[in-house]
């Protein structure tokens, strides 16, 4: 899957609280509310937890047709077989992500809130880059703040798919989506929700 075929919607980022079944009953919720791409986030040391539940998250993903990205790890992503890696600015390059991963992989890239690092990632081969904290954000409350002016020039200058994250609410998602967010990332506003389903569903709904 290269770049023309990313699809448009909601980017599920998994809650590293959840582990186990409930984590993987949890996704295919958001799945069945409508989520398109999946991105496991688990900043633990347990290697042996992380690789089973990338297996059974890959495992899942792959059977209902959605692609599974494995957060900051080359080496899990690789051993998952999962559909690609989302890249910080503390990982690896691209360059490298790329080697091991091959030429189908989905490179996502982490440019927080500066139009350049999404320039070179794009340049360098990034299959989308990401943009935020553009809200408050439970996940990282000290984030630096990115806005639409930036979300708009990015629009207007890439070619790539472009992420938002940060504080995304169904309210506050759509503002992102008219500004040329491809995609909404969000982990505690579908994830802390009572119910999955409908959460993913109110996120979904908004690129219709």
């Amino acid at each position: 899957m290269r770049r023309a075929a990313l699809p448009r919607g909601l980017y599920a980022v998994t809650d590293s609280t959840l582990s186990g079944t409930d984590l993987v009953q949890h996704v295919a919720q958001a799945i069945q509310g409508g989520a398109v791409m999946i991105q496991y986030r688990d900043k633990g040391t347990d290697a042996g937890r992380r690789l089973w539940e990338a297996n059974d998250l890959q495992m899942l993903c792959q059977s209902l047709r959605v692609p599974l990205i494995i957060n900051d790890d080359i080496e899990l992503a690789l051993q998952c077989h999962a559909a690609g890696v989302h890249l910080g600015k503390d990982d690896a390059d691209i360059g490298p992500a790329r080697a091991a991963l091959g030429e189908q992989a989905i490179i996502g890239v982490s440019c927080y809130a500066a139009l350049q690092p999404a320039r070179a990632a794009q340049a360098a081969g990034a299959d989308y880059v990401a943009f935020g904290s553009f809200f408050v954000s439970p996940t990282k409350p000290a984030a630096e703040r990115a806005d639409l002016e930036l979300l708009r020039a990015a629009r207007a200058e890439l070619q790539v798919p472009i992420a938002a994250i940060g504080g995304i609410t169904p309210e506050n998602g759509r503002a992102l989506i008219d500004a040329g967010a491809d995609l909404l990332a969000v982990i505690s506003g579908v994830f802390g929700a009572t119910d999955i389903t409908a959460a993913a569903q109110a996120y979904a709904v908004l690129f219709d």
